[in-house]
């Protein structure tokens, strides 16, 4: 069997070790990415590697898992997993999340503590000089933060769908006292609870560097049947929600090529014209995000469509002038 053959079967075994409830051949086959044949091909050789396999029934089907998961000599990561590892915690380090950084630094030590010390010794010397090659690049913004006693606070609510309790304030606004029912949390430029409200049931987002005593509550607050946390997040440009808009922008030709490899949106699509330029097209809530985001894009981007975004940007922009006017410039 070929190096990279062998590579697959042990990385198939990892995810039959990996998966509670196993894997059917479909889904090896989609994790994989082989066709049903060589999935099937791929199964019988973990089984003849892996006589511990149990083959689980699930009418119309099979699945097959390994139970007790797999040896360290078998799981050993790579300098580059640990590599990854380790920038993900100092990108949320450099980002201000203290709290999240310090999960995957605990994750990497007990993956370190469970490897053998002859391993980590040959992957020491990659990991350093990895590790001094690659950077995290710091970019402005806000500083989103989440102190570890509220997102426990959060978790534990949605495990138990329990009604979250919080104190919310405003800017300019006096602090409510607000009772939701949890759905999950966003986690971006800045920090969000997203919530369906207890009586109404509209989804609503909020800050948690507004929230402050915040703690589960008695009684049962489930998130709507039909909420999916993953579409909530994927309509809007960035975090704010609001009507969704069918968006048409035109970038010029100088610009066309970023703008090809840009992702702007889930839904997006593109249309290149005679001239060069491009067209670009999605579906979006969250015109005042990608008003901002079309700063950055200068001269080069033209908005067709919709309406209220031109006007959201011809706000942003009188503001913008008012505030260098007031500044003498």
């Amino acid at each position: 069997m070929r190096h990279d053959k062998a590579a697959m079967v042990i990385e198939l075994a990892r995810r039959m070790a990996a998966s509670a409830e196993g894997l059917t051949i479909d889904e090896m086959a989609r994790e994989m990415r082989v066709g049903r044949r060589t999935a099937e091909r791929m199964r019988d050789a973990v089984l003849m590697l892996f006589p511990q396999v149990d083959e689980v029934s699930d009418p119309p089907t099979k699945r097959w898992r390994i139970r007790g998961g797999l040896s360290a000599f078998e799981q050993a990561p790579t300098a580059t997993e640990m590599l990854e590892l380790t920038k993900a915690a100092a990108a949320l380090t450099a980002a201000g999340e203290p709290v999240r950084a310090a999960a995957l630094q605990g994750l990497e030590r007990k993956i370190k503590a469970a490897m053998r010390s002859t391993t980590l010794n040959r992957m020491a010397p990659d990991l350093e000089a990895l590790v001094r090659a690659e950077t995290i690049a710091v970019q402005a913004g806000p500083r989103p933060s989440a102190d570890e006693a509220m997102l426990t606070a959060i978790r534990a609510a949605v495990l138990a769908q329990q009604p979250l309790g919080f104190t919310y304030c405003r800017p300019g606004a006096e602090p409510r006292r607000r009772s939701v029912a949890p759905c999950g949390v966003m986690f971006g430029r800045a920090n969000y609870l997203v919530a369906a409200d207890r009586e109404t049931g509209r989804i609503q987002t909020f800050r948690l560097d507004r929230m402050s005593h915040v703690a589960p509550q008695e009684g049962v607050a489930a998130p709507p049947a039909d909420f999916d946390l993953t579409v909530f997040a994927s309509q809007s440009f960035g975090i704010y929600q609001d009507e969704i808009e069918d968006v048409v922008l035109r970038i010029s030709p100088e610009g066309a090529a970023e703008a090809r490899g840009w992702r702007w949106h889930p839904t997006q699509s593109f249309e290149d014209q005679p001239d060069g330029s491009v067209i670009v097209r999605f579906r979006a809530s969250g015109m005042r995000e990608l008003a901002w985001h079309l700063f950055t894009w200068g001269e080069q981007a033209t908005i067709l469509a919709p309406q209220r975004l031109k006007a959201v940007m011809a706000g942003e922009l009188d503001a913008a002038r008012r505030a260098l006017d007031a500044a003498g410039g």
